[in-house]
């Protein structure tokens, strides 16, 4: 699939939980668009922010049925979706699954599109991973940070 978007994406947090924050760049292909997206949140995951981010991204694109290549470091995205993972979750409800508000409105928004995955290492000099990655941790440390509600209310609980 030869992707009309390519949307690059990454999530921190510092202590995991603790403060984190995510960071996307879309980017059309062949043209010279290319637009940013963070935001930070007081108390969440590593692993939320890496899914919120893919999320936010594909929420932004305008077209339905747009083709577009996600580019991330997180293994647990892609993993969970290349692999199929997400969707037995689904089928089961999600039970004991960690991240079933996320999982729930990627699917939303993922089945609204042509998404293909590509894996990047992370920390590996990959220019728009790289400026992912600073979008997240500099979102993470903004002096007003957002509520991550669902966490800080059901896994929050177990801290």
């Amino acid at each position: 699939m030869a992707a009309d978007v390519h949307l690059y994406t990454d999530g921190a947090a510092k202590g995991n939980p603790g403060p984190g924050g995510y960071g996307v760049v879309l980017e059309l292909v062949g043209q010279p668009y290319r637009k940013e997206f963070y935001e930070g949140f007081r108390l969440t995951t590593n692993n939320r922010m890496e899914l919120l981010a893919v999320i936010v991204g594909l929420e932004k694109l305008k077209k339905p049925m747009t083709k577009v290549l996600v580019v991330s470091d997180s293994k647990y995205v892609i993993d969970s979706v290349v692999k199929g993972w997400v969707f037995g979750w689904e089928k089961k409800g999600f039970a004991g699954k960690k991240n079933p508000d996320l999982w729930m409105r990627f699917l939303k928004i993922y089945r609204q599109h042509q998404v293909a995955f590509q894996w990047v290492k992370g920390h590996n000099n990959h220019p728009q991973n790289e400026r992912c990655d600073q979008l997240a941790v500099m979102a993470s440390q903004m002096p007003k940070l957002s509520v991550d509600a669902f966490y800080e209310r059901e896994e929050g609980k177990l801290l």
